[in-house]
């Protein structure tokens, strides 16, 4: 008992409220997060997907019934899910939870199950917005993810092989998880707090029943899928910075800075003059973008973004998940041994290039990005504005007007798509020009 009765002096307040406390013999309170989660389990709720998959026959086939005519299944799967705003109905769960669902029903702890509206969701960080409409619903707080400490309790709430609400205890045993190969951005927090299958998008909460995490994955074995104490959460932090961005814009508008980084081993670390463990080496610097325009360059050694300390590429992977179009950004670099910073302003405008910038073969060529109409922010490929009649691209037949949509077999949507595509190869460009598409040969 003496490891329990230490966690109640951690939380002098958790019993406040309520009933008194149960007493022990010679009048000690029993120690309990039990008034803590009568409160916080109620923001936490079961998500049931349903998707229509069409059955498999040998015998459609062999009778070539159309695929119209085949009849669907209907399967369902479960999750969870953490209510994080009641008076606009909003719901934080996985990507993974919800991205075959053809209908999202919520279930709440009072027994109601509603309707659920996609918002958006992020892939590369593995999060989803839901919404529902109900007058009575109980959200949760976040909490500051920064701030949490290896050796911090922390319980994870969700529904376990469909087990509503089921809760478990544990501590934080790790933070800043990477290289997990889950999502692009990685930066989890570790927990031995018990989490199976169908915890996915429930909560991970502190001892006041504040959000620190979105359980998001674990290792299991194979032969048999559970628990074995290592499970991974989504920090709150990056949490609410994804979830603003789905719910102001439906989607993630993650800004394109333009830098490929390379890990650096404590030798070479040595060499660019930074400490074994700090930084990443810029490899290349994308023409025309938000980094090439601050003037950062290939060889520099990136320290920190913003107000995060960068000890290797995923430390930066996670940085750059959260500078959105619109931030102004600090960046620490060293260059020949001395410390610089750079202002990393990201907009939308469009940024012209001069083609020799992009390939010595397209000089005299001006390129731009090409937005698709009403989006400026998604690629449609890269506009040549203007080209040199007495240069090497109006020898290769590139001309004012032209729309560069492919390379070498690949889609291209932006300038810095088709600088990587095309690099020391030969190359061949899919053309639009006046109504038709072509090939150009470099």
């Amino acid at each position: 008992m003496k490891p329990f009765l230490f966690l109640a002096l951690l939380v002098p307040g958790v019993a406040s409220g309520g009933a008194l406390p149960p007493q022990v013999p010679g009048g000690s309170e029993v120690p309990s997060l039990a008034p803590m989660l009568d409160r916080t389990t109620q923001g936490v709720v079961n998500i049931a997907i349903y998707t229509s998959v069409q059955i498999r026959s040998p015998l459609y086939d062999f009778f070539g019934i159309p695929d119209e005519r085949r009849q669907l299944r209907r399967e369902q799967s479960t999750g969870s899910g953490v209510i994080v705003d009641a008076e606009n109905g909003y719901i934080v769960t996985n990507h993974h939870v919800i991205e075959r669902a053809d209908e999202i029903v919520v279930g709440l702890a009072d027994g109601r199950r509603l309707t659920a509206t996609l918002i958006g969701s992020d892939p590369l960080v593995d999060l989803a917005v839901l919404q529902v409409e109900s007058d009575r619903l109980e959200a949760l707080e976040f909490a500051d993810s920064s701030a949490v400490r290896v050796g911090d309790f922390v319980v994870a709430i969700g529904n376990p092989f469909g087990l509503d609400r089921t809760v478990t205890s544990g501590i934080v045993s790790a933070l800043g998880r990477t290289g997990l190969g889950l999502g692009r951005f990685e930066a989890y927090i570790q927990t031995d707090a018990s989490v199976n299958p169908g915890n996915s998008g429930g909560a991970l909460v502190d001892l006041t029943g504040k959000v620190v995490g979105i359980n998001t994955a674990i290792v299991s074995p194979r032969s048999s899928p559970g628990s074995v104490g290592i499970g991974f959460a989504i920090p709150s932090d990056l949490v609410q910075a994804i979830m603003t961005q789905l719910v102001e814009h439906g989607e993630v508008r993650r800004a394109r800075i333009g830098l490929d980084v390379i890990a650096l081993n404590p030798d070479e670390a040595a060499v660019f003059g930074v400490k074994a463990g700090q930084g990443v080496l810029v490899g290349e610097v994308e023409p025309g973008s938000v980094a090439d325009t601050a003037g950062i360059q290939a060889g520099d050694v990136l320290t920190r973004i913003g107000l995060q300390d960068i000890q290797g590429v995923a430390s930066y992977d996670s940085a750059v998940a959260v500078i959105m179009v619109g931030d102004v950004v600090e960046v620490d670099t060293v260059r020949d041994g001395q410390a610089r910073s750079f202002r990393l302003e990201v907009d939308e405008r469009v940024v012209q290039v001069a083609g020799d910038r992009v390939d010595p073969r397209l000089a005299g060529a001006t390129l731009s990005d090409f937005r698709a109409a009403g989006d400026p922010r998604s690629g449609a490929g890269v506009l040549v504005v203007d080209v040199d009649r007495n240069s090497p691209a109006w020898t290769r037949d590139l001309r004012s007007g032209d729309i560069i949509v492919g390379a070498n077999g690949q889609r291209i949507h932006f300038v810095g798509d088709l600088w990587r595509r095309i690099q020391n190869s030969r190359a061949i460009l899919r053309i639009y020009r006046e109504g038709q598409y072509g090939n150009l040969r470099l």
